[in-house]
């Protein structure tokens, strides 16, 4: 049996084994790193709502403190607004005292969103316009409205205290007296620390690093260095694509110089008022954790890949030992290792499927052969027809196919050649079995010689039964002819 036969069918069941163990264990190896993918999410989902929870749990009891406030708040304004009617000149206000009477931070804000006098000396000067484009655009709404506004939580820009605030135009609209409460002072935030809620929060959650809550100005709460602390541009990118759209967003950017994912949730409070009712939960985490999992189930995907190839090498070298022979034989003749009849209409058909292409078939048939068997035996015509069967292959070209009918019957099926070609392959046939022949064989006064017929494509027949039956009239006429010859059909 031909080694290479065999060799290939091993080869071919080893990719064809291992492409379909490959593919499962792909489909597996993606559908677990997809579930690991999904309870991840899953995981950072349920502390996003978890965070929300706690941040609505905390507003609402800020809203039932904060309504009294907000009453206090709106008398005092009343308050001042009757004083700046007596008395429009602030340069001569002791705003000192106004804050030891109404236990408030009182600001003075012009036209231009610029505070000019404040009890909280850090914030005279500041600019709304320059430093915080949405709150200076609402000021300018609660300035032509003429209304008392509140609001609930939001960021002093210079400390990052937590405070309330309440704005309320003048008459004459050319200012607006906001009053400042600081809500970390009172009891209730001790009770109600948020801040301290969603650190309990991050420590339950070994994949978050920080969860903080952003004011539309994207300032964190409870942060006394927030205003320095702007958002880089990707962050800020993100931040404004949350507040603007109510779309949750993702980036990556460093924490503490470590790789982590940046998460904007919006928040539409259901107790605050004003500028505070929106703001933005960003969720710091990693994936760390999922990065473990999927180099467990990668390893594992690995390792089973390598388990697969061995066992599929093993299996196919030795189930190939089993069925190469039988198959071999199928379409092989066993004694001269040629194609054999089985394969021949295979062959000649695509041979000959190239309508504009021609082709040759040969048929080749040895000359006193029965001579051979009768005087020197069997054994030594096996082996003329070993012989014969050599020179058919160093004769024929890359792309021919020589092939054993029986007997001492031969063809050579010759695509993409035409007359010429068939005849030198012919003379070419007939030179060499007759040296190899003379060399092997001696019979008294006889030669083992060859006749060849030739049919030509699409001349001589338009398919493999009409091709077949050409070229082995035209071995007939080769013989009856005198032999060792060729002849085409004609």
């Amino acid at each position: 049996m031909n080694a290479r036969f065999r060799l290939k069918l091993t080869f071919t069941m080893i990719v064809f084994a291992f492409t379909i163990s490959f593919t499962i264990a792909t489909s597996d190896y993606l559908r677990m790193r997809e579930r690991a993918i999904e309870n991840k999410q899953n995981q950072v989902e349920q502390d996003e709502q978890m965070a929300k929870y706690a941040l609505e749990t905390i507003e609402k009891a800020y809203y039932v403190f904060g309504d009294n406030i907000a009453n206090k708040m709106k008398d005092a304004s009343i308050q001042i607004l009757d004083m700046y009617e007596k008395n429009p000149s602030f340069e001569t206000w002791d705003f000192d005292s106004l804050k030891r009477q109404f236990s408030f931070d009182v600001y003075v804000i012009d036209s231009n969103n610029v505070i000019l006098h404040s009890t909280f000396k850090q914030d005279i000067g500041m600019d709304f316009n320059a430093c915080c484009g949405k709150l200076a655009k609402v000021l300018d709404e609660y300035r032509n409205n003429g209304q008392f506004f509140h609001d609930g939580m939001d960021l002093e820009q210079k400390t990052g205290v937590i405070k309330k605030y309440s704005y309320m135009p003048t008459r004459d609209k050319k200012y607006i007296i906001q009053l400042g409460y600081s809500l970390q002072e009172g009891d209730i935030f001790h009770k109600f620390n948020f801040l301290s809620t969603i650190d309990q929060l991050v420590q339950r959650s070994p994949s978050i690093y920080e969860i903080n809550v952003l004011n539309i100005g994207g300032y964190k709460l409870g942060d006394p260095f927030a205003i320095q602390r702007k958002l880089p541009p990707e962050r800020r990118k993100a931040f404004e694509t949350t507040l603007t759209t109510g779309t949750t967003t993702e980036c990556e950017d460093l924490w503490n110089n470590e790789p982590a994912i940046y998460r904007y949730v919006h928040y539409i409070s259901e107790y605050d008022e004003g500028t505070t009712k929106s703001k933005v939960l960003e969720i710091v985490y990693h994936d760390m954790d999922l990065q473990v999992i999927q180099n467990d189930y990668r390893n594992q995907f690995i390792f089973q890949l390598l388990i697969i190839l061995i066992i599929t090498i093993i299996l196919s070298s030795l189930i190939s030992r089993w069925v190469a022979r039988p198959m071999y034989l199928a379409f092989h003749d066993s004694l001269t290792g040629l194609n054999n009849r089985a394969a021949f209409d295979e062959r000649l058909k695509a041979a000959i499927s190239k309508k504009h292409e021609q082709s040759a078939l040969l048929m080749i048939d040895l000359d006193n052969f029965k001579l051979v068997n009768d005087h020197l035996g069997h054994d030594i015509g096996d082996h003329l027809l070993q012989c014969v069967a050599q020179v058919l292959r160093k004769v024929a070209r890359p792309m021919d196919t020589p092939i054993r009918l029986g007997g001492d019957e031969f063809v050579l099926i010759m695509p993409s050649a035409g007359r010429t070609e068939a005849e030198e392959t012919a003379r070419q046939l007939i030179d060499a079995i007759l040296v190899s022949t003379a060399e092997e064989i001696q019979l008294d006064g006889e030669k083992v010689t060859v006749s060849i017929g030739i049919a030509l494509f699409p001349e001589d027949g338009l398919n493999p039964d009409m091709l077949y039956k050409r070229a082995d009239q035209a071995l007939y006429d080769s013989k009856k002819k005198g032999k060792n010859q060729f002849k085409f059909y004609s």
